[in-house]
């Protein structure tokens, strides 16, 4: 049953002390306040990671980087390796741990840019090969349209999907590119869909300037059926994806007949390495956060403790004349937590709902500045591991006021009635 005298004490003891309990309070109210703000950045700043990355974190790249140095089985050096259809199948077919393998074009070299033409609007912009579903390897997202389908690919299609920033140049009216044809060194394109990029930054323009278009197509149209520029390759779950990219070249290394010491000759790129070391700091980000803020409401906790020990020399006169009047030990104990407890509870909820009500405030002002994709504009608090921290700071300051109300239950009724 609740007690609203037994309350009314602990308020207006507390209140004896306002300065004193303000400032403990304040040291919980920061502990918390600090957690939830460097939390916030760190886990929006995983969250947009993983998003970034999304199935594409561990697909491996790779490429012909130069020609042969070394003789080989025969065969001279200063040979051009090219990546075709043939090698695709025999990886396939070989290498038990892909999962997924293709091979994937550009118009000019490394996707340099190209002339593009619509109406009498005009901009240069990468052009790509891409696949069904890729748009997570290209690290794009549609918000419009469709992307690249089987058939379109099959029955090699002329139809582009192109990012926000090819919009803006040749679409200056508004008019809604889909539908619209673009004119690509000579070949006209049916637009179909319209992309932006999940990257922020400089890769994020990069990806909003380029033009996807089935790679299939690209081949034919624009003399490319003898070979692919690169090769992408994920690994089966459960298979290592720095194990895969070394077999999977051992492989082309044998299959092309290249010395094993000719190092150059392949190119490669393992998204994993670039994704774990995001990842690393994203749990250095999550690590401080916990380590500032644990010391902080520790402080915040010693705080509590000092007062209540402040408290319990102050009222030693009271306590004896409550013990005196038949109170026990365990009720002067309670009395002394109960006040503990006020301070911690209130504190840190109103360190909680400040602090999440800052993040709201910031993700919305990001939002309204342009910067929604940014990698920190997303902050948010799981809310599971706010009601975490504020029930250990609570426990931890229920445990802090022990020893005050040890030292309160151990008071002597004679001595302290003497006390002046």
């Amino acid at each position: 049953m609740f007690d609203w005298d037994k309350w009314q004490e602990i308020i207006t003891s507390l209140r004896k002390q306002k300065l004193r309990t303000g400032l403990t309070a304040f040291g919980v109210f920061w502990g918390i306040f600090m957690l939830v703000i460097l939390l916030g950045f760190g886990t929006g700043f995983g969250t947009k990671i993983e998003n970034i990355f999304g199935d594409a974190k561990s697909v491996i790249l790779f490429w012909p980087s130069n020609n042969t140095q070394l003789e080989y089985k025969g065969l001279g050096k200063g040979r051009m390796i090219t990546f075709t259809p043939a090698d695709v199948e025999a990886i396939r077919q070989s290498i038990p741990g892909v999962q997924l393998i293709d091979g994937k074009n550009n118009l000019g070299n490394w996707g340099a840019a190209q002339y593009v033409v619509y109406g009498k609007e005009s901009g240069s912009f990468a052009v790509m090969g891409t696949h069904q579903g890729w748009e997570a390897f290209e690290f794009i997202k549609l918000i419009e349209g469709r992307y690249i389908n089987d058939l379109d690919e099959k029955e090699k299609r002329k139809i582009a999907v192109i990012g926000t920033r090819v919009q803006e140049v040749l679409f200056k009216n508004g008019k809604n590119p889909i539908g619209e044809s673009i004119d690509i060194n000579g070949v006209k394109f049916k637009i179909v869909g319209i992309s932006r990029s999940k990257e922020p930054g400089d890769n994020g323009q990069q990806n909003n300037s380029r033009i996807y278009i089935p790679n299939e197509t690209l081949r034919q149209a624009f003399n490319q059926m003898d070979s692919f520029q690169i090769l992408f390759f994920s690994p089966k779950p459960g298979v290592n994806p720095f194990d895969l990219e070394r077999d999977v070249k051992k492989f082309l290394y044998e299959r092309k007949k290249i010395h094993p010491d000719d190092s150059g000759v392949i190119g490669g790129f393992n998204m994993e390495q670039n994704y774990q070391e995001n990842r690393g700091l994203i749990n250095g980000i999550l690590g401080f956060s916990w380590m500032v803020a644990i010391g902080t409401i520790i402080a915040g906790v010693i705080g509590v403790g000092n007062i209540m020990l402040v408290v319990v020399k102050e009222r030693t006169r009271e306590i004896g004349l409550r013990k005196a009047m038949g109170a026990t030990p365990t009720n002067i104990s309670l009395m002394i937590i109960h006040e503990s407890l006020v301070i911690t509870l209130i504190a840190g909820y109103a360190g909680l709902v400040a602090g999440v009500l800052l993040l709201e405030g910031i993700r919305t002002l990001l939002v309204n500045l342009g910067q929604g994709d940014g990698i920190f504009a997303s902050p948010y608090i799981d809310i599971n591991i706010a009601l975490l921290a504020l029930a250990v700071l609570v426990i931890t300051g229920v445990l802090a006021a022990l020893l005050p109300a040890m030292k309160a239950a151990s008071v002597n009724p004679i001595t302290a009635l003497q006390d002046e």
